[in-house]
């Protein structure tokens, strides 16, 4: 019984304006999410891009090579119902930014953070009203409540959507700061993924890669591109 999957059983896949957005059809039917809710979502980009995952299987379904229609099921089903209480852990990032905490030595690893990271902080305090403050070590410090305030506003007006996509964005780079770039188109998504990553990138010049460490960085990052695109799709334009 372990190898059982669910197999193709529609001929058609397409897609549909709704109350609500758009939805996916397979033979006229709508797709529900795993909780029987029904797959609606704010696009027709993010629409037709869960569609052609659903065309492209063939024979069993693997729910792995579709990961916009999971990261909309996770909207749905998890996310929608406990809104407030994602954005209030997301926002808890800006208390303990990866971005503000430094090292003391070696002088030109904190000279990199500093070229690198200063720019990002000078954005979010000009951009998002939240200037934080670098430390020196690890040991945490907070920061000015003014500006974590209106970090958490900014994260509770997202979408159940977004908010799904900020989520993998935030976590996976330890910044809140680095998630609203993203958000926001600041820098390229390559450029800021591999700002996030400034302390590993380091450590393998100085003492060489680890296989496996490096297998997983680019899990995270194939993650983290995922959750940008679908920040894309949740906000390209498109009228039913």
């Amino acid at each position: 019984m372990s190898d059982w999957a669910p197999k193709r059983f529609w001929k058609e896949t397409a897609t549909t304006a709704t109350d609500s957005g758009f939805g996916i059809l397979l033979d006229g039917r709508p797709v529900r999410t795993p909780a029987k809710a029904m797959l609606d979502v704010p696009s027709k980009a993010l629409a037709d891009r869960i569609a052609a995952e659903f065309d492209a299987q063939d024979g069993a379904i693997n729910p792995m090579s579709m990961p916009f229609t999971r990261t909309a099921n996770s909207a749905i089903d998890k996310v929608m119902v406990q809104h407030a209480d994602v954005a209030d852990m997301l926002a808890e990032y800006g208390d303990s930014d990866l971005l503000c905490y430094r090292a003391d030595a070696p002088d030109e690893l904190v000279a990199r953070q500093a070229e690198h990271w200063d720019p990002l902080l000078d954005w979010a305090a000009q951009n998002l009203n939240a200037p934080l403050e670098p430390r020196i070590g690890v040991i945490h410090r907070p920061q000015d409540p003014r500006s974590l305030a209106n970090l958490r506003s900014r994260v509770h007006e997202m979408s159940a959507f977004e908010l799904a996509a900020f989520h993998d964005l935030v976590s996976l780079s330890g910044s809140l700061v680095i998630g609203f770039a993203v958000k926001r188109g600041e820098r390229p998504v390559q450029d800021l993924w591999a700002i996030s990553r400034l302390d590993e990138i380091w450590q393998e010049e100085q003492w060489g890669a680890d296989e496996e460490a490096r297998e997983m960085a680019e899990i995270k990052k194939a993650a983290f591109f995922h959750a940008d695109a679908f920040m894309r799709l949740i906000n390209e334009q498109s009228t039913p």
